[in-house]
């Protein structure tokens, strides 16, 4: 096999479902690089989100803005991890989510229809996104309960020793907004754990 144009996302597929050459390429050919720099926006409420992203380099956030003009993180994203308004993207609705560049990020994106096409020409790539959704919502069970369950030093060491590419890479305010602790909080917090 010849080297692929994207071998990151390549290596990302092959972990999961075997491919021929002829396969991957198609998969390959119906995929779009986009460049986001730090700070500027990929999705904005309101918008039609027709994509959804693999991240290939850098790092993304998707928060929701409340009434108050609070911001509530609910993913980061990084190398290896996809990244939407899932909710808008899978439902074909307006967005609600705001998905933002915390580092310049490099993407590679599938759009819906070609997913669909996709999934009836290779069916074997339903079973891939089906494994990749089903990680996400364990996880998201994982957050939730974890909320529920531990006090916030615990949430934070659980997210440092799950995550610790992110916790390095995020500034601290972004972690706690997204653990739900105070910012002050968890520079106490880390003040601790570090002694």
């Amino acid at each position: 096999m010849s080297t692929p144009r994207y071998p990151e996302i390549t290596n990302h597929v092959l972990k999961e479902i075997d491919l021929t050459n002829e396969e991957l390429e198609e998969f390959l050919s119906i995929l779009s690089e986009q460049v986001v720099l730090r700070k500027d926006n990929l999705i904005v409420p309101g918008d039609v989100v027709d994509y959804e992203y693999y991240v290939v380099k850098g790092c993304m956030k998707a928060y929701f803005m409340d009434s108050f003009g609070d911001r509530h993180i609910l993913q980061f994203a990084v190398e290896d991890w996809w990244i939407s308004d899932f909710e808008a993207f899978f439902n074909n609705e307006a967005a609600n989510l705001y998905v933002e560049a915390i580092e310049d990020t490099y993407l590679l994106g599938i759009h819906r229809e070609a997913l669909e096409i996709l999934y009836k020409r290779i069916p074997k790539f339903e079973r891939f996104f089906r494994l990749k959704t089903t990680a996400a919502f364990i996880s998201l069970r994982r957050r939730v309960l974890s909320t529920l369950q531990l006090n916030s030093k615990e949430r934070y060491l659980k997210f440092c020793e799950k995550y610790p590419s992110i916790a390095e890479r995020v500034p601290n305010y972004h972690i706690a907004n997204y653990l739900g602790i105070k910012p002050e909080s968890l520079s106490r917090i880390r003040r601790e754990t570090l002694g």
